[in-house]
């Protein structure tokens, strides 16, 4: 981390974590980037692209790529601006800006040094803040949180703050959101549903399901970034054939799934709702105002 990384010529936001698991981050990034389009920008996002099998130093094109070669995320990210995959930020970032992206944002990537960052938005899930404090294999941080927050220009907070994270250990501008699920079609709420995914915590996703009045027949939770074989394909149509069920996962999720068994699952994903669009503006005018 002492390391000093390329300096682009353009404004860099990182949108990290300092725990391993789902936070959120890749739907902060989504809308981030469409509020930058919305102003006239034209944002690309840099991420690793963890279960793809790239190398990096490639743009996504969701035409060609499977998340087999480059991730679940970038592909869907990829749905919304050009993505870059690469290890090397510096490098996916020099891409970027000659084929004329005009502000980037990092999707995870605070522990990464190649690439400075003119700007830095810790990412937190309420329910679980920083678990027991500890530093990995003792707990789920992936570094220190004193050490995060001292590289960080803001907290964004996503739900209720159940562990009180933000009074004992917060010491920086803090934003607050809550995840709002979409995509949830009148049909499925007849009939009983099969629920699966393979993400940082899937209760969160089945949790957010029954709160929308679904009935859940069975849920089934997968590793995070879980690649789906077609043993485990026919045992999901089984199961909900059996049950007379519809079959509801997570649009990562179904960017992992085959593309015919894909129509006959229900896509149920979250965007954020900010609880001061105001902050979120400042935000935005504050990056796009940065320079290294």
């Amino acid at each position: 981390m002492r390391r000093s990384g390329w300096r682009a010529p353009v404004p860099v936001l990182c949108c990290g974590n300092v725990t391993v698991g789902g936070t959120g981050k890749t739907t902060v990034v989504i809308d981030l980037v469409q509020r930058l389009i919305a102003r006239g920008c034209c944002p690309h996002v840099l991420t690793r692209g963890y279960g793809g099998r790239e190398a990096g130093g490639i743009r996504v094109d969701p035409a060609i790529h499977t998340a087999r070669q480059v991730g679940d995320e970038p592909l869907l990210l990829a749905g919304y601006c050009p993505v870059w995959v690469g290890g090397d930020r510096a490098a996916t970032a020099r891409q970027a800006v000659q084929a004329g992206a005009d502000c980037l944002i990092m999707d995870d990537g605070l522990q990464n040094s190649s690439l400075q960052k003119t700007f830095s938005l810790l990412v937190v899930d309420g329910a679980v803040g920083f678990g027991n404090g500890h530093v990995l294999p003792a707990g789920p941080l992936r570094e220190r949180v004193e050490d995060a927050q001292a590289r960080v220009d803001a907290v964004l907070m996503i739900g209720e703050d159940q562990t009180d994270v933000i009074r004992r250990s917060v010491s920086l501008p803090v934003l607050w959101a809550d995840l709002e699920q979409v995509g949830l079609p009148q049909r499925i709420t007849e009939r009983p549903c099969v629920a699966f995914a393979g993400i940082g915590r899937p209760d969160k996703f089945f949790d957010g399901l029954r709160a929308a009045g679904l009935v859940l027949a069975q849920t089934l939770p997968f590793p995070d970034h879980y690649a789906y074989n077609p043993r485990d394909i026919k045992r999901l149509q089984a199961l909900a054939d059996g049950l007379g069920a519809q079959l509801v996962t997570t649009p990562k999720d179904a960017m992992r799934l085959p593309r015919g068994f894909r129509l006959n699952v229900v896509e149920v994903g979250v965007r954020l709702v900010w609880q001061n669009p105001e902050e979120r503006e400042r935000l935005l005018d504050m990056f796009l105002a940065t320079s290294v």
